[in-house]
């Protein structure tokens, strides 16, 4: 993997350039004119890993660049610091290292360190080594908590020790309303929070006017878009396959006071057959399907995009709001769904720049039958 090299100078040289990829990408389908949203030009990642590596009394961070035409050849880069990453971490990382380097306990096959930041202050640090930890590392690593006013958690095999918690609360402000989301550690959460909150706006502006009817969301993780939208319907039935998440989203619901939405643990497929009444049990008792009238259906998946069983399915809703992180999987899926729907809105989140990646919001309608 390529290691970004962030020059702000360059930020509207290299997103034009993705425009123009997407544009490109998609022309064959005839879509309204593109929106861009542009991210912060650097600093803009709340979450990030890196390797530690040790060279005699010496440590440092690192990631590894590997060479394209052979992966086994990984070149070692030394970061002493990270634009990519928020200000929060680029602050922590000299001072976490001096700590390590001060200390046999803390350093002491220490493998790798993740960050994970909110806008709203709070950081939570996880320390992952490749021996057991013992009281003394626990005696060390709070007062390293202490020093830096953070929180840590200690990992190795077959152990994990949370010394405050296990989550940090995210603070996001989306038309001019706070949010709160409890992010977990090691469970998925939008690394760019700015660009999070320009899609949670995009996404409340292309589902207004609905709330007399309800909203069904696949993959909805902690809850993210679930939280923002829930006041644009009447009710909203979210479903995730994590546990971790699900239990998150819940929480995040009471955090905000959401009363209008449910958290089912199902996979999307699982979702699809209890629809058609092809499954059954307590799960799908629970949420009560028969009391619903979807108008829209959200979908975030994972880079894999949806295979055709999905696409069909979400076919049948009026509106469709589909977030991308591939775009070669949402031109495959639109090949699908645009048979049925026709595209209203498409936007480019740039949620990691300097990157090849692009981040995708599309708006569909049902087409009118002639």
């Amino acid at each position: 993997m390529a290691i970004p090299t962030v020059d702000p100078e360059r930020y509207a040289e290299q997103l034009a350039e993705k425009r123009t990829y997407i544009e490109s990408t998609f022309a064959h389908f005839a879509p309204p004119e593109l929106e861009v949203y542009p991210s912060p030009p650097s600093h803009y990642r709340q979450r990030c890993e890196f390797r530690i590596w040790h060279e005699e009394d010496d440590l440092f961070y690192a990631m590894f660049e590997v060479d394209p035409e052979n992966p086994k050849n990984k070149k070692v880069v030394r970061l002493d610091q990270f634009p990519v990453a928020s200000k929060h971490i680029n602050a922590l990382m000299p001072r976490l290292r001096e700590a390590f380097l001060a200390s046999d306990e803390l350093r002491r096959r220490l493998f790798q360190v993740e960050f994970l930041t909110t806008l709203s202050g709070e950081a939570l640090v996880t320390l992952i080594y490749h021996r057991p930890l013992e009281d003394a590392w626990e005696a060390e690593a709070r007062e390293l908590e202490k020093a830096l006013g953070i929180m840590i958690i200690g990992r190795s095999r077959k152990q994990r020790i949370v010394l405050t918690q296990d989550h940090v609360w995210e603070r996001l402000t989306v038309d001019g309303r706070p949010l709160h989301y409890q992010q977990v550690e090691n469970s998925f959460t939008q690394p760019n929070a700015h660009i999070c909150q320009t899609m949670l706006s995009w996404a409340r502006e292309v589902t207004a006017g609905r709330q007399s009817e309800d909203l069904v969301e696949l993959y909805c993780g902690n809850g993210n878009f679930t939280i923002a939208l829930a006041d644009n319907f009447r009710r909203v039935l979210a479903t995730e396959i994590s546990r971790t998440s699900v239990a998150s989203a819940n929480v995040n619901l009471e955090a905000n006071s959401v009363t209008n939405a449910q958290v089912a643990r199902m996979s999307a497929e699982e979702f699809s057959s209890a629809l058609k009444g092809e499954k059954a049990g307590r799960r799908v008792a629970e949420m009560g399907l028969e009391s619903y009238d979807f108008s829209t259906v959200l979908v975030d998946p994972p880079r894999a995009g949806l295979d055709e069983q999905s696409c069909q399915q979400i076919s049948e809703y009026e509106q469709i709001v589909y977030i991308s992180c591939n775009p070669a999987t949402l031109a495959e899926n639109l090949t699908i769904l645009t048979k049925t729907h026709r595209i209203e809105r498409f936007a480019l989140f740039d949620q990691f720049p300097f990157t090849h990646h692009c981040e995708c919001g599309v708006w569909l309608t049902r087409r009118t039958l002639v």
